[in-house]
């Protein structure tokens, strides 16, 4: 018969450790997120993007000029996203629509997120949801100077996305900027890591996937 700290062991085994990874547009939040499945692939992490909570274009708020915001809280599915993660937090599999920008309603790929006992959580409204920022054990912000944000934008979205040079600075100004100021910026100091993704990424993400590690080893360890 197990003794009483040889069951409790086993429960601590199986607690999930989830990590959030917060950042502006353009911050890098994607290429971090690669990264740290790359580096904990043994783990077989969970990846949750929240970009896969979008909401329909008919539920999106429009500006004064009459331009879709997608740079609002209210641009996802938060009533959905949340309840999809405490799924995942519970050893549940989630079913979502994987999310690709223009694509038509019937072209997009359905995607299955297996539970891990590391699960990443990634998107811009991380802190802002409390239903999720509840959850986190272990939270990133990325830190990046706004012009290279900027740059990053005006090619990703003219090379992929068919935008302007106007219509991108314009998103900038009047929606991007306001979100990061609004909804990231104030949770920045209270993120337990912060990543400094410039000439010192190198050197940030070692240090920082030794805190995920003893974080993860805490949790396990009686």
């Amino acid at each position: 018969m197990e003794s009483t700290q040889g069951s409790f062991c086993q429960l601590l085994e199986k607690e999930k450790m989830i990590v959030g990874i917060c950042g502006g547009s353009g911050a890098g939040k994607t290429t971090l997120l690669r990264r740290l499945r790359s580096h904990f692939s043994a783990l077989k992490p969970s990846v949750f993007v929240m970009d896969n909570y979008y909401q329909s274009i008919d539920k999106q708020v429009k500006d004064e000029k009459g331009h879709y915001n997608f740079d609002l809280p209210t641009a996802l599915d938060q009533q959905k996203l949340t309840a999809d993660l405490a799924k995942l937090q519970a050893q549940e599999h989630v079913v979502v629509k994987e999310y690709h920008f223009n694509a038509p309603p019937d072209k997009h790929i359905f995607v299955t997120v297996e539970p891990s006992e590391l699960i990443f959580v990634e998107g811009l409204f991380l802190f802002h949801y409390e239903g999720v920022r509840s959850k986190l054990d272990f939270s990133i912000f990325i830190d990046v100077d706004p012009s290279v944000q900027l740059d990053r934008r005006l090619y990703r979205d003219q090379e992929t996305r068919g935008y302007s040079r106007e219509d991108i600075l314009y998103q900038w100004k009047n929606h991007v900027a306001p979100c990061y100021e609004n909804y990231l910026l104030p949770y920045k100091e209270g993120a337990d890591f912060q990543f400094r993704n410039d000439s010192n990424s190198d050197h940030d993400f070692e240090l920082l996937v030794k805190e995920i590690a003893l974080k993860m080893e805490q949790t396990q360890t009686c």
